[in-house]
């Protein structure tokens, strides 16, 4: 097709054409835009032919498209017409190309630069990006904005830029034919190792970096309160919209963190990167305090990072992958041989003709308004997830107390040093949360009891198979807290400057001195000394999952007929529902209760539905309520996805993830 207009003696077109101006970016900002004569039925490709050819500029064009300013869209769509896409004459268009550089954070704050897709949405985006750090399941992650402070000025943000230290891994190329056998290679980023840049390349992405300077540390933005946290969650980008349509331009600087909680298939092997990613902004949550812990809990975190720190110090980039010589068809023959490891018939007949019943005596308070703390001894009985207390192992009829665990609120409550073994409970009720703290009189009594509760909590009995593993953690968890009672053989584990400061939170660098702090750490280093690197950075995450407040992210929400503002915490596997003036839980509703969610787009509310007619929504305050949409829906299909489901992402796993289903 013609795309000149036929003219007349005095000049003037007589056909339907119209000129169209496109600026091309190669060409420069100074530059005129390239001019056109077309018509309405003349399809995008044909435009972008005929602006290649009279560019005439030799390269491949392949990766450019159109972007229209002001849709503040991209014209991918390369069949369909002119008129189909509304583009008239005063159409501004940009032919740009679709991977643009950004500077990306990681989770363990170094800054690389890299390509990114500014055309697809932002899940397809990230996923690429995955693939270049060699990070499998990227539907765990996504970016989101940096904290933006109005009161520094642009000269400042300026030479911070210019000081920053940035790792250019756009030089780096996947090789030929790789891009999808990388995830199975137990060398993990082979292909950054080659020079002396591409190892260092390796190491920020790989290995564990130095802890900060505590003056560094001090000065650092913490939380202080529960909406400061909801502050944070605002920032997510939208998963299903591009980086150009959401004001991203080039170079600039994003964050790359785990959005989702919900870990899965974590392996030692193939996932270095992975882990130590994740290991990296679970150090920063717990020292930034944007995750609560204990003492005790701050003291095993410290003695994990400083023994992460000298393994990853004192040794080269191949200590971390000590299962790199072993050959593949081996290990992979070994792996399948623990996956199909039977289990004992009559252990798998006991399990399903019989739920494991727990029977002990245990100390049980309920909070009331004006009444002393006081622990009263039961014969407590743990039978699927009830737990009937009564008077004495004698006693029989209808019990004292009596509570389904069902959907509750479990946390820890633990003070080793102090004998105190305790569990918070707060059980759905009618009217909101009803508290009771079961108290254990050991270790092995509260791990049998904390995971059975942590198993209810989830609609599970102590028949599931992932009983005793959790117990086992939590044993783990408590071995690790637990403080040496040789001091002197602590002195001489670290009798090297640790830099104690660094490894714990600003809130005990100003309550403690070093010469308090370090012996405490030692002591703590004791029971983990002997473990690999890779052990040690799983053993961090498993401890920093055991927290109470992990996994939650919070907006501040005001619920339909509700006049003052709440806050709406997301979890994994429930919605946590908390009075911002208090900030104690008032309802919690799980997502294995869920039938649907949806969102009223006019008026920007989210509606969920949940079993026995409960119906609640809420307008989101702090965030849009399209991130809202998404976390839910993300944890929804995280939670429940197959063991066996294929590496590719497909169209189903982008809309769940991305609140494009709205029906369970």
């Amino acid at each position: 097709m013609a795309l000149g207009g036929i003219k007349t003696a005095s000049g003037d077109y007589i056909d339907a054409s119209w000129e169209l101006k496109i600026a091309v970016e190669e060409l420069g900002p100074e530059a005129d835009p390239i001019t056109l004569r077309v018509t309405g039925d003349v399809h995008i490709g044909g435009v972008i032919l005929q602006l290649v050819e009279k560019i005439n500029i030799k390269k491949n064009w392949s990766d450019h498209a159109l972007w229209w300013e002001q849709k503040n869209s991209w014209l991918l769509k390369t069949n369909w017409t002119l008129d189909k896409c509304g583009i008239q004459a005063d159409a501004k268009l940009f032919f740009t190309p679709q991977s643009k550089s950004i500077r990306l954070q990681l989770p363990n704050t170094k800054t690389v630069r890299l390509k990114a897709s500014f055309s697809s949405p932002l899940f397809r985006a990230v996923i690429g990006i995955c693939e270049i750090l060699d990070i499998r399941h990227p539907e765990e992650l996504s970016l989101l904005r940096p904290v933006d402070d109005p009161s520094q000025k642009k000269k400042k943000k300026d030479q911070e830029n210019e000081q920053e230290e940035v790792v250019d891994l756009e030089k780096f190329a996947l090789p030929q034919g790789s891009k999808n056998q990388r995830y199975h290679h137990p060398n993990g980023v082979h292909y950054l190792r080659e020079t002396e840049e591409g190892e260092a390349g390796y190491r920020i992405l790989a290995v564990s970096q130095p802890n900060v300077a505590p003056e560094v540390l001090a000065k650092m933005s913490r939380p202080s309160s529960v909406v400061d946290k909801a502050q944070i969650h605002s920032r997510w980008l939208d998963s299903s919209r591009s980086l150009m349509s959401q004001g991203i331009k080039e170079n600039d600087r994003l964050l790359l963190r785990f959005k989702y909680f919900s870990f899965y298939d974590l392996d030692t092997k193939y996932d270095v990167v992975r882990i130590n990613q994740l290991y990296e902004q679970a150090r920063w949550a717990v020292l930034l305090e944007e995750i609560e812990c204990t003492e005790e809990e701050m003291m095993m975190f410290g003695a994990l990072q400083y023994h992460i720190n000298k393994c990853s110090q004192s040794g080269d980039i191949e200590e971390t992958q000590k299962d790199s010589d072993l050959d593949e068809v081996e290990a992979a023959l070994s792996t399948l041989e623990v996956k199909l490891e039977g289990s004992n018939p009559k252990d798998v007949l006991d399990s399903i003709t019989s739920i494991p019943e727990l029977r002990d005596n245990l100390k049980l308070f309920r909070p009331k308004k004006l009444t002393l703390k006081a622990y009263k001894q039961y014969w407590c009985i743990f039978k699927e997830m009830t737990v009937s207390c009564y008077k004495n192992p004698e006693s029989f009829g209808e019990p004292i107390h009596q509570m389904n665990l069902k959907g509750c609120e479990v946390t820890p409550d633990v003070n080793i040093s102090a004998q105190k073994f305790c569990i918070k409970l707060l059980v759905p009720a009618p009217e909101g949360m009803n508290e009771a703290i079961l108290r254990c009189e050991n270790e092995e009594q509260y791990a049998k009891w904390m995971a059975a509760c942590r198993l209810a909590a989830k609609s599970k009995t102590m028949a599931d198979s992932s009983y005793q593993s959790e117990v086992q953690n939590i044993r783990s968890f408590l071995t690790m807290q637990r403080t040496n009672s040789n001091p002197q053989a602590a002195s001489e584990a670290g009798a090297e400057d640790i830099n104690t400061r660094s490894l714990v939170s600003h809130r005990y660098q100003k309550k403690y001195k070093i010469k308090q702090l370090t012996p405490r750490i030692l002591e703590a280093y004791q029971n983990i000394d002997k473990l690999s690197l890779m052990e040690t950075k799983m053993k961090f995450i498993q401890a920093w999952q055991s927290l109470p407040e992990f996994g939650l992210s919070y907006f501040v929400v005001r619920f339909k007929g509700c006049k003052k503002e709440e806050v709406l915490g997301i979890a994994p596997n429930r919605l946590i529902r908390i009075d911002l003036s208090v900030g104690d839980v008032v309802k919690t509703w799980r997502f294995n209760n869920m039938r649907q969610w949806n969102v009223n787009w006019d008026i920007r509310q989210v509606a969920i539905e949940f079993d026995e007619n409960i119906n609640i929504a809420f307008s989101c305050v702090t965030a849009d309520c399209k991130i809202v949409h998404e976390y839910i829906g993300g944890y929804i299909f995280l939670s429940t996805r197959a063991k066996d489901q294929n590496e590719t992402l497909n169209e189903e796993l982008f809309h769940k993830l991305t609140g494009g289903h709205e029906a369970l």
